[in-house]
C-alpha cells in the first residue's frame, strides 16, 4: 500500500484571482467557457496583487469579438509613471471562433447574457471563466435559496443521527 500525503507533501496553491459570487444568485448558468485575456503589464501586476473586482462586470460582442467590460483593476501605486492607468479599461477575451460563433448566437438569438464568474492563473496566464446565462426572477431566487436550505438541513440531520 502507498503511504498517504500529507498536507505538507502536496503543495497545492491557490490560483484564484477573483471569484463572482453574486453570479450564481443573480443568473442561471447554462453553460461555461474558459478565454484568455488581452492585458496591459500594470494590469498584470494588479492581478497578481488580486486587485480587481468582477461585481458589476460583464461580457459585451462587438464586430464579431468579446469583451470584458466594467471590470475595475485597481492601479498599483508603485506602478510605472509614465503609465496613465485606466482602472475600467475594456479587455479584449481570446476565444476560438468556434466558441465566439456559439456566443454569438446565444446571446442574440436565444435571450442569453455573457457573465464572468471567476479569474484564475494557468501557467502564469490569466484566464477568465465565462458564464452563458440566463436572468433569475424573484421567485427563482426564492426557491434556490430555499432548497439550499434545505439541503444544508438535511445534511445537520444526517450528521447527527
Amino acid at each position: 500500500m502507498a503511504a498517504k500525503k500529507s498536507k505538507k507533501d502536496s503543495k497545492q496553491t491557490d490560483n484564484t484571482i477573483a471569484v463572482n459570487r453574486q453570479a450564481s444568485h443573480e443568473y442561471f448558468i447554462e453553460e461555461q467557457f474558459e478565454a484568455g485575456l488581452v492585458l496591459e503589464g500594470w494590469e498584470v501586476k494588479s492581478l497578481r496583487d488580486g486587485r480587481i473586482q468582477l461585481k458589476e462586470s460583464y461580457v459585451d460582442i462587438r464586430r464579431g469579438e468579446a469583451w470584458l467590460c466594467g471590470a475595475h483593476v485597481s492601479p498599483m501605486l508603485s506602478a510605472s509613471t509614465h503609465v496613465n492607468p485606466d482602472a475600467v479599461r475594456r479587455k479584449k477575451l481570446l476565444l476560438h471562433r468556434r466558441e465566439l460563433s456559439r456566443l454569438i448566437g446565444s446571446v442574440e438569438r436565444k435571450g442569453f447574457t455573457l457573465i464572468p464568474l471567476s479569474m484564475y492563473w494557468v501557467r502564469g496566464r490569466a484566464k477568465l471563466k465565462i458564464g452563458l446565462a440566463k436572468g433569475k426572477k424573484l421567485h427563482d431566487k426564492r426557491a434556490t435559496a430555499k432548497d439550499k436550505d434545505w439541503q444544508r438541513e438535511k445534511a445537520r440531520v444526517m450528521k447527527h443521527g
